[in-house]
């Protein structure tokens, strides 16, 4: 029985992702309120087609995201912010390593590609387990989560078929939208439970 594909969500997930500091940090930033920044960016018409694949490159995304708040964001102090904001969870990423160890594991995070670029500053730890080319975000793939596209294509990406793979998100739709394409799919509740499924889904493919 062939080895199994493991999906990893990001944030919330195997990082402790803290929105409010990174709003708060962004507000101080741009001297724009949180509602502001949600308005004119932090929404799914700008940050959301940024996911699905709107921008080729991260500058391209630091040149719209300016253009929308009206300021110019560096691109040393966006990714400081975002960094800022996360934390990680030591027994979620002992989950992606034994994913690795047991099959061939893979990020799908929903960002846009000046964090796709930059997995490797942001997510340290998990850059110490993964390798480079297997830390992507959905905008790498031209579609986001929840939509099942993004799912289908990183199944043809690695050439696996959904009943060999498993995936795991803390949002109930995006777990809803793997599930509906037959992907073995976990809803995060905590690291520990995150651990144990891994641990059950390599069992069932032994």
């Amino acid at each position: 029985m062939s080895a199994p594909l493991f999906v990893f969500d990001m944030d919330n997930v195997l990082y402790d992702y803290d929105w409010r500091r990174r709003t708060a940090a962004m507000a101080r930033l741009t001297g724009l309120s949180a509602e502001q920044l949600r308005e004119r960016w932090f929404n799914l018409d700008g940050e959301g087609s940024a996911e699905a694949g709107a921008f080729r490159t991260g500058e391209e995304y630091l040149d719209a995201l300016s253009t929308a708040l009206g300021v110019r964001v560096a691109e040393e102090d966006f990714l400081r912010i975002r960094g800022e904001a996360m934390t990680p969870w030591p027994v979620s990423l002992a989950a992606v390593r034994r994913a690795a160890e047991a099959g061939t594991a893979t990020l799908l995070t929903n960002n846009g590609p000046l964090v796709a670029r930059n997995l490797p500053r942001l997510a340290p730890e998990l850059a110490e387990i993964l390798p480079v080319e297997h830390l992507c975000a959905s905008s790498d793939y031209g579609a986001r989560k929840p939509d099942p596209v993004v799912f289908e294509r990183v199944l043809d990406r690695y050439g696996f078929a959904a009943e060999d793979t498993f995936f795991a998100d803390d949002l109930p739709e995006n777990v809803a939208a793997a599930a509906s394409i037959g992907i073995r799919a976990h809803l995060f509740e905590t690291p520990d439970r995150l651990l144990d499924a891994v641990e059950q889904a390599v069992a069932v493919r032994a």
